[in-house]
């Protein structure tokens, strides 16, 4: 799955149009390099969200098979860790 449809479906962002833009600016990293919107997510990869007072760190559970996931399964599909 794309990083910016993981992020709309797994609730970490609003709407994927935040997602491709939070990218466009550099604002989204897996392994510490800045990633483009087409780059797919694999169970285990880290996804840093630096927003403007720090950074957030996210690990993927699993790839949701559907558009949206209820924001109360959120949890099943990625966990904050502190990096």
């Amino acid at each position: 799955m794309r990083i910016d449809k993981f992020l709309n479906a797994t609730n970490l962002v609003k709407r994927r149009s935040i997602a491709q833009d939070m990218i466009e600016s550099g604002a989204v990293k897996m392994s510490a390099q800045v990633v483009k919107a087409s780059r797919n997510v694999k169970v285990g990869d880290v996804i840093e969200l630096a927003y403007l007072e720090r950074s957030r760190f996210y690990e993927v559970l699993q790839i949701p098979t559907t558009k949206n996931v209820p924001k109360n399964q959120s949890s099943a599909f990625v966990r904050e860790v502190s990096v």
